[in-house]
């Protein structure tokens, strides 16, 4: 997993760095009206291990995320 930003150009999303392997799979994020965006480094890791979570299947989706809620 990579953290990358990148731009839309001519309606395509154009990443920084070393180009994505044809065929994966990604997230966008797209910000409005030139909304700042930032994280810090350690931001930026805790993301980064989260979504390593996800990956592993460590998560609960929002239906029971929702019910958990309701019990309390």
């Amino acid at each position: 997993m990579r953290l990358l930003s990148g731009k839309v150009v001519g309606g395509k999303v154009e990443v920084e760095g070393e180009p994505l392997k044809e065929g994966s799979i990604v997230t966008v994020l797209a910000l409005e009206d030139e909304e700042p965006f930032e994280l810090s480094p350690e931001q930026e890791a805790e993301l980064a291990r989260g979504i390593q979570e996800v990956e592993r299947g460590q998560f609960v989706d929002g239906d029971e995320f929702l019910k958990e809620l309701s019990r309390e």
